[in-house]
Order: structure tokens, then sequence, then C-alpha cells
């Protein structure tokens, strides 16, 4: 390391190459996922090569790596378990799903509103809502059926559909 401060780039990339195997067996005491003793090593190998001119040539550079190895494998260990607990597994848990017949009240008040609020819009728009979204008909039967053509059938409804969420938002924020 000394050679290394002192510019020498052989002798700096000699010791990387020498310290490697030694930090993967440090970090293989502590981690078992193999790509996690990876990173670790490099989160290692990174912080020597910033912090290298803190090293004192008059004492042993041993206890100076494994001082920065042992921190580097706690901060990884740390991170690993922060992001471990906002994770769930995805393992084979059973689900469970509600009966059919559950929300059915919540289901006919929710198309309820809808109907009402379908109700409140200009006629061409409710028209166009009401065959094309409610009765479900493809544009051209409902087309047929209005006397519109199509192109005014998508506009009333892309206006309708417009005016239906302004609706919704106004009721949101008043609750």
């Amino acid at each position: 390391m000394s050679r290394a401060q002192a510019g020498d780039q052989d002798a700096y990339r000699q010791l990387l190459q020498n310290i490697t195997p030694y930090l993967r067996a440090l970090a293989a005491r502590h981690i078992q996922s193999a790509d996690d003793i990876e990173d670790t090593v490099q989160d290692v190998l990174l912080t020597v090569h910033s912090v290298r001119n803190t090293y004192d040539p008059s004492r042993p550079f041993g206890p100076w790596l494994v001082a920065i190895a042992n921190r580097r494998i706690v901060d990884g260990l740390r991170r690993r378990g922060r992001v471990g607990s906002h994770e769930s597994p995805a393992g084979n848990e059973l689900e469970t799903f509600a009966a059919s017949e559950a929300n059915l009240q919540e289901e006919a008040a929710d198309a309820c509103l809808v109907r009402e609020a379908i109700d409140q819009l200009p006629a061409g728009q409710r028209d166009a809502m009401r065959m094309l979204k409610l009765e479900e008909m493809s544009l051209r039967d409902a087309a047929d059926a209005s006397g519109m053509s199509v192109a005014a059938l998508k506009v009333a409804t892309h206006r309708a559909m417009k005016r239906l969420r302004e609706m919704f938002q106004q009721r949101g924020s008043k609750s």
C-alpha cells in the first residue's frame, strides 16, 4: 500500500488482486448469497480505493483493511435487512377471495350512483353512455339506433366520461 500511495500502479493492482480472495473469505463468514458476497467485496474494494490516502505506512496494513472490510460488511447486512423488511416473500402462500355475494350491496350502491350520474348528463352524452357502456352495444349498432354518426358517438362518449370523472371527483372531495 505504501508503494501504491507513492503512485506505483502495478503495486496497487497487485495489492487489490492479492486482497480480493481474503475479502471474499471475510464476507463469506457473514453472508450466504454468492451475489451478496461479491457485491460486498466490490464495496470494500471501492472503499479501500477511496480512502487509500488515510493508510499510515508506519502501521500494519492488515488491521486497517480488516476494519474497513468489517464496517462495509456490517453496512451491507444492515442495508439488506432494511430492504428485506419492506419486501414480502413470494412464496406459495394461499390466498383467500371474498365470496361473490360478499360485496353485492356495495356494487349495487356503486351502480346506482353511476346510473344517477349518467342521468344528469346532456341527452346526447346520456344516450351514448347508455348504449355503448351500459347496454354494451357496438358503435355501428348504437349509431344505427340513435341516428348519430360513429364519430359523433365517440365524441359524446368521451365528453360524458370526462364529465362523469369531474362529477365523481367533486363528490369525493366533498366527503
